[in-house]
């Protein structure tokens, strides 16, 4: 089996000179002793740095709406946790016991803030170049795969554009309910047009969440409806 520094030098291309600070990226909290929640601090502020800068200079005619999206599309989350999993980073994670038994190696949020970790240990390792060498080497290839940047817009923005675009009023939202524990909230929210008869429900852990998926849900049926029309 590959030894953590082995694994680095392979995946990334980059060779560790201080092994405790790889150690304390790939540490959960979890594990318990020195973990990874500082370096994912750093890591996040090096990382959105480099891709700000990729961005920048890759799309020469966005305005600063549109570089925001493409920047939010490669840092976000999801996008952080498959790339994570491409380079293998679940399996070389030290986690607790309790993570281990519940699959936490494959956790989304775990491999994505694992990732921002490592990106920050290189950055104190090696310095800005290093970090921006193994940022650009993984995040590069994905440039050309990005949508657009008006297919980026959340749900909620493409939804008031759309109505304002045909002169119509903007959508209401309200919380129908919230349950669940003060850490696991469920919210539920009513998205309404009432010009068009349109209203619907859906739920998210948070209220934004919740009113983007409702949102997404109207733009469907908004969809639907104009191609109706169309045809």
């Amino acid at each position: 089996m590959k030894t953590a520094r082995e694994w680095l030098h392979d995946a990334l291309g980059y060779e560790c000179r201080d092994p405790a600070l790889l150690e304390a990226a790939l540490t959960h909290r979890s594990a318990g002793g020195q973990h990874n929640e500082r370096l994912e601090f750093l890591g996040d502020a090096v990382l959105n740095c480099v891709v700000a800068m990729l961005v920048f200079r890759e799309f020469g005619a966005a305005d600063e709406g549109e570089l925001s999206r493409f920047r939010a599309s490669l840092v976000s989350g999801e996008a952080l946790a498959v790339v994570a999993a491409e380079i293998e980073l679940g399996e070389q994670l030290r986690l607790g016991s309790g993570e281990l038994k519940s699959g936490g190696f494959r956790r989304k949020s775990i491999l994505a803030d694992a990732l921002e970790a490592l990106f920050g240990a290189i950055y104190l390792d090696g310095g800005f170049e290093a970090a921006q060498q193994v940022i650009e080497r993984l995040f590069v290839p994905r440039l050309d795969r990005l949508p657009s940047a008006a297919e980026l817009k959340d749900p909620k923005t493409r939804l008031q554009e759309t109505l304002q675009a045909r002169g119509l009023p903007l959508p209401s939202y309200a919380v129908e309910s919230t349950s669940g524990e003060a850490h696991n909230q469920l919210f539920q929210v009513r998205c309404s047009v009432d010009a068009l008869g349109l209203r619907v429900v859906a739920s998210g852990p948070s209220r934004r969440r919740a009113e983007q998926a409702a949102a997404q849900l109207i733009l469907n049926a908004l969809m639907q409806t104009l191609q109706g029309d169309q045809r």
